[in-house]
């Protein structure tokens, strides 16, 4: 890890606005280099995927783990009791199943409603003209706390696409008290994210530096 790039990136972030919260995205990455973050006093993680985040679980000393990949309704059983955020909830499949493994240790999980504001269709995440009726069934479920939205906008996204996710996070706002983070904005374009109202990002490559993507599929989330 690079401290000049981590010591960077946390001055930059502090000076846009200091109340936005720094979730790392963690793919590919060591027990080892995660847990340098401590150090500059960074205290949460995020993970694309499961069998990653299960192969180094145990040696990880982050009190905040999120999860931040496109999930499958046969992993949630794997992670639910280790991590505190699942950002990526995307479907009402997915909630039943969330709500179902949570029940049964008696947690309630926080989650964030991941939104496919360009509707791409490579992409996870909500269309934004079904969200706040997806948002009303999710109220009814007692073991997951809505929290807020999280996107991945296109690359090189229009003003308009930042401005229109805090629209959406606003008005979700109106209707789900328990939602207070707007998670947008990754490693290219956190600064613009956090301009129009991100207060959650979610940087990799400016904190670790590159990827090998050439086995790792692409870098969504990150």
């Amino acid at each position: 890890m690079n401290a000049e790039n981590v010591n960077y990136l946390i001055s930059k972030v502090k000076s846009l606005n200091g109340e936005v919260k720094i979730v790392p995205a963690t793919k590919t990455r060591s027990a080892e280099e995660i847990n340098e973050l401590l150090s500059f006093g960074i205290t949460a993680m995020g993970e694309n995927r499961v069998q990653e985040l299960l192969s180094k679980y145990e040696q990880l000393k982050l009190p905040e783990i999120h999860f931040i990949g496109a999930l499958q309704t046969n992993k949630v059983k794997y992670i639910v009791d280790k991590v505190c955020m699942i950002q990526s909830l995307d479907r009402l499949e997915l909630a039943k199943e969330i709500e179902k493994r949570s029940a049964k240790i008696g947690k309630i999980m926080d989650v964030l409603i991941e939104v496919n504001y360009g509707e791409e269709e490579r992409k996870s995440g909500i269309k934004p003209n079904e969200l706040f009726t997806f948002a009303r069934e999710l109220t009814k479920f007692p073991h997951l706390r809505i929290k807020g939205l999280m996107t991945v906008l296109p690359i090189n996204a229009p003003d308009e696409m930042y401005s229109g996710m805090k629209e959406l996070f606003d008005r979700l706002k109106d209707i789900v008290p328990t939602a207070e983070y707007l998670s947008m904005g990754m490693s290219d374009d956190y600064e613009k994210a956090i301009a129009y109202g991100a207060n959650m990002i979610r940087p990799g490559t400016a904190l670790f530096g590159e990827r090998n993507y050439a086995s790792q599929g692409d870098n969504a989330n990150e």
